[in-house]
């Protein structure tokens, strides 16, 4: 019979490292928690043998980080080896399962190599670990929570869950946003061929119906399109939004870059209640579910704060961090940081109370979603009226500099008779 190797926490808190005979981890773990004990790690004796960590480092080296892998792809697979192990599956057997279904590239190539790595001795999680590009820190995290547990199956369905929510909170973020900048863009494209191509044509007939006696608005309409036509202001115009997304891209790079913007998006009008509701959404999902899945709550902490995806909260997720590992509450430093409204605060210390945390988190993060859709109705219904604002004044500019000298030319004629 298989000897697992394993560490576990007695009631006191206390390491214990010895060995067990079972004929799976599964059941391994089950008798480490029959003993008394909290498994928190567990592998099969002699799988790894002399040189295998080498080996295994040396191989990952030669195959990279793993790949971008959509969304969808790492959803659906979660999903499957769910209901797999659910199945009562040996871990490398659904993972070939799953590796041949998948079509060829980069996705299928990580799976293969998790396989191998699982095969050399290495845990599920382990084995993802080494190809972050395509597990990321959640990902992984919950896996081995999942492993020490024994509920790995029931875990992978909640990942699962919570990237296909996260993936429509994040959707429907863009595609509010598509609309009105398809619309600008073909507007303000347009617009500059007008200024190019269409308006210096009708200079010489402006200026010579008016006797080069033309108003401020005609010429200044007049100059800029000639700027545009003849001094590449057509380039300089195209250029400036390029080199400020590269500017802000620079900026992203220092972590006080990434800080400043963050805080500057957070106190935009309407854009800045949508970026921290977006924000909490996140923060409080991904929080909820590690710790729903059995994650320490420091550990859960630290990859949601490197998870969040915004500074500001990033910040606030280190100081309630290192509050909680000084003792404190989690809810205490929330509500000094004014960063989310008190009714988050206000649920996180009812969640610390009745020791339901995970529950009032994820109660948050649903809550929020909700507000979310109204303010992306709120911000398209916004957008439209200052669109069309915006660009009749442009076309009301441009109309005037063509018809105001056919009025000061009747006006003339008019005053003559």
């Amino acid at each position: 019979m298989p000897v697992f190797q394993y560490s576990a926490l007695d009631t006191q808190g206390v390491e214990i490292k010895d060995e067990v005979e079972a004929l799976s981890q599964k059941e391994a773990i089950s008798k480490i928690r029959n003993m008394g004990y909290f498994p928190t790690k567990v592998r099969e004796r002699g799988a790894v043998k002399k040189g295998g960590k080498r080996t295994a480092a040396r191989t990952t080296r030669k195959r990279g980080s793993g790949g971008k892998v959509k969304v969808k792809y790492i959803t659906q697979f979660a999903r499957q080896l769910s209901t797999l192990q659910d199945a009562g599956l040996p871990i490398l057997r659904s993972l070939r399962i799953l590796e041949e279904q998948q079509k060829s590239g980069t996705f299928k190539r990580v799976i293969s190599y998790v396989a191998d790595d699982i095969e050399g001795g290495s845990t599920l999680s382990e084995a993802m670990a080494r190809y972050p590009k395509t597990f990321d820190r959640l990902f992984t995290g919950m896996v081995a929570a999942g492993e020490t547990g024994g509920v790995l199956d029931l875990i992978l369905s909640r990942v699962a869950d919570f990237m296909e929510k996260a993936q429509k909170l994040k959707s429907r973020v863009k595609s509010a946003m598509v609309y009105p900048l398809v619309v600008l863009c073909a507007a303000f494209g347009i617009l500059l061929a007008l200024m190019k191509y269409v308006i210096p044509s009708f200079k010489s007939v402006l200026e010579e119906m008016v006797q080069g006696q033309l108003n401020p608005v005609t010429t200044t309409v007049l100059g800029v399109s000639n700027w545009i036509a003849t001094q590449y202001g057509w380039a300089i115009i195209l250029a400036v939004p390029l080199c400020f997304v590269f500017l802000l891209q620079i900026v992203r790079k220092f972590k006080m870059g990434r800080y400043v913007l963050d805080a500057i998006k957070l106190k935009l009008p309407v854009m800045g209640q949508l970026t921290n509701r977006v924000s909490v959404t996140r923060w409080t999902r991904t929080l909820g579910t590690l710790i729903s899945a059995g994650v320490p709550i420091l550990d859960a902490i630290t990859v949601t704060r490197d998870t969040a995806g915004n500074e500001v909260f990033s910040n606030m997720l280190n100081n309630v961090h290192n509050s909680i590992r000084q003792g404190d509450t989690f809810a205490g430093p929330l509500r000094q940081s004014k960063t989310v409204d008190l009714i988050v605060s206000n649920m996180v210390a009812v969640g610390e109370e009745t020791g339901d945390l995970d529950k009032m988190l994820l109660k948050v993060a649903d809550n929020f979603d909700e507000q979310v859709d109204v303010l992306v109705a709120s911000l398209m219904s916004m957008l439209e009226p200052i669109m069309i604002i915006v660009l009749g004044g442009i076309v009301m500019l441009i109309v005037l500099a063509v018809f105001l000298p056919m009025i000061q030319v009747i006006t003339s004629l008019g005053s003559q008779q």
